[in-house]
């Protein structure tokens, strides 16, 4: 679908952001979506590049210039049990296991958090009678991904929060802009670093061998992680990892760039590393019997977005992971 639209603001719109009106003049375009075709200089104000920020002028000219493909598909509800941690009016924390995909994306339209949060949530990803002129329904701000404030990969489990409502959506985002979210995970680990604690500063990006790996490269984001090493084994490590900044696959790729990849990770070397070490029968069936990387986002802790309360929760250790950890315990 192309969309060549130019609107000229009138003075009942003037002093609203550039993306809200956008999104009331184009209902078809959610404000994730407009925001990013105005970073990409696809959406002018006067012919000049902007920030989804700026508030429009009365008198301003706003042009919209893309060529869609590709409609948003709807989210379709369904049934799919969650291990639901906490839940209230505002958010809801939930475990995640491994295996099962946060949202909808490239080959994945079903089976995801995303659609069992629907379904259980549908009468609450509504826009509510009191909310403010400037706030806007949770489903249209990201069409795909309804209340999803952060991810962890499909291989990884453990906590995430979802935001049931727009107050919510935009608290907690802003948490996790300003780091202020704590995120912990427990890995297991190839090796034994040098250091019993550190921080991992590496810049991560879209690997320019793999495009469908991340890695890091110099034209990466900043990727800050922390980690603590709470048992050496013979030839691995369990370590504990706090996030200060949340990159995709970023735990992963910086553990492999400094040589110590996460057990079980097929795409960053440490299902490869793992097999080969010479070890004893017991950790190599527990290492095998592994079907993704021995990562688990263990505690979640954030500010209530109503309320301004800590709040701090914690998801026990899968059977898979802590298996392997007896499995190396016994070995020592």
């Amino acid at each position: 679908m192309k969309i060549d639209n130019q609107y000229i603001v009138d003075q009942a719109d003037a002093g609203i952001r550039l993306d809200k009106f956008i999104a009331d003049k184009e209902s078809s375009l959610s404000r994730s979506f407009i925001q990013k075709l105005i970073s990409k200089g696809q959406i002018t104000v006067n012919d000049d590049l902007v920030k989804p920020s700026y508030n429009v002028h009365y008198g301003d000219i706003v042009k919209i210039r893309i060529e869609k493909t590709e409609t948003e598909s709807i989210l379709q509800a369904e049934d799919i049990h969650i291990d639901t941690v906490y839940e209230d009016d505002e958010v809801i924390v939930v475990n995640k296991p491994a295996g099962m995909v946060v949202h909808p994306g490239a080959g994945v339209s079903s089976g995801t958090l995303v659609n069992a949060v629907l379904s259980k949530l549908s009468l609450d990803f509504q826009e509510d009678d009191e909310t403010e002129d400037d706030e806007i329904d949770i489903s249209s701000i990201s069409p795909q991904r309804p209340g999803i404030v952060h991810r962890i990969d499909k291989g990884t489990s453990g906590l995430l929060v979802i935001a049931k409502t727009t107050n919510a959506y935009y608290n907690l985002t802003g948490q996790v802009q300003e780091h202020s979210m704590n995120r912990r995970y427990i890995a297991v680990i190839c090796g034994v670093p040098k250091q019993d604690q550190g921080t991992i500063i590496a810049p991560v990006g879209r690997s320019s061998r793999d495009r469908k790996k991340m890695a890091v490269t110099p034209t990466g984001r900043t990727a800050i992680t922390h980690f603590k090493i709470l048992e050496k084994y013979t030839s691995f490590s369990l370590i504990s990892v706090r996030l200060e900044t949340g990159r995709t696959h970023q735990i992963r790729v910086h553990f492999s760039y400094i040589g110590h990849p996460v057990v079980g990770d097929t795409e960053y070397g440490g299902q490869n590393r793992a097999l080969n070490v010479k070890t004893s029968e017991s950790v190599m069936n527990a290492i095998r019997s592994l079907k993704r990387q021995a990562l688990h986002a263990e505690l979640l802790g954030f500010k209530h977005p109503k309320t301004g309360e800590y709040m701090e929760f914690s998801a026990p250790i899968p059977d898979d992971i802590q298996n392997l950890i007896d499995a190396l315990r016994n070995e020592n």
